[in-house]
């Protein structure tokens, strides 16, 4: 911890594990402990603070039940992150959610090509047998932590260099306006929620067995073209989705 917790006062009316519960949410409150720290030990606890692992067990147990940290498999105690809310609905976008919340944030480009996309985004996109489509590989990142892993394709012929321009403007808003795209619109949210892997959680810096929410999604131009089609994995821990409806169908 960032600074050692102090021995507990044997004179005070307060029980011995409440007065250890206190210190770590004061720790927390004055941003000593920060989003995603680890706690050490109940043995290790017990041992600086000179009392009893079980009277430190049941102070950690109450801060977990506070929800202010959580237990990681093999990992112990850490201080649960702050989420933002992600509102998805007919209108859908990274930039304008961050900007509702006042957050300064922006994208990464991991990986750009021009591919023969798979099936079901081929499909997705409406595209011709053998037509292929811009692949994005991107992470989107808010006051200094990633939020979330995503690939994104969207119709080449319709969209010639959209590489180019999306490194440079580092927004799919931005880049579909440069095409004559003013405007899209959520055709269909599909939710589900998995382990992020060893591939997504050294891109979203947390740990392998740690959920993500993976979202597939269809973005549509005025004229119910689809211009986007996307899957983004966000950190379930950082990101709570606030779907609005009738707009989106969950599963």
């Amino acid at each position: 911890m960032a600074n050692r917790l102090q021995p507990p006062d044997r004179d005070n009316d307060m029980p011995v594990w409440r007065q250890i519960e206190q210190q770590v949410l004061r720790q927390i409150h004055d941003g000593v402990l920060r989003g995603g720290d680890r706690l050490p030990s109940a043995l290790e606890l017990a041992r600086q603070l000179q009392v009893n692992r079980h009277t430190v067990r049941r102070a950690l147990d109450a801060l977990e039940e506070r929800g202010v940290v959580h237990a990681e498999t093999g990992r112990g105690l850490r201080v649960r992150e702050e989420s933002y809310d992600y509102a998805i609905g007919r209108r859908t976008s990274f930039s304008r959610n961050m900007n509702n919340l006042n957050v300064t944030s922006g994208n990464r480009v991991l990986g750009t090509a021009l591919v023969t996309p798979p099936r079901r985004v081929a499909e997705s996109l409406a595209l011709a047998r053998g037509e292929r489509a811009w692949w994005i590989e991107s992470s989107a990142h808010a006051e200094g932590r990633v939020l979330d892993h995503g690939q994104a394709w969207f119709p080449a012929v319709r969209f010639p260099r959209l590489d180019e321009v999306f490194q440079r403007t580092g927004s799919v808003t931005r880049t579909l306006a440069e095409f004559g795209v003013p405007d899209y619109f959520r055709s269909y949210t599909r939710v589900t929620a998995r382990l992020a892997g060893a591939v997504t959680a050294r891109i979203l810096e947390q740990a392998a067995d740690l959920p993500v929410l993976e979202v597939e999604s269809l973005n549509v131009d005025a004229q119910n073209q689809p211009v986007q089609y996307g899957l983004t994995c966000f950190a379930a821990e950082r990101v709570q989705l606030v779907l609005s409806t009738p707009d989106v169908v969950s599963r």
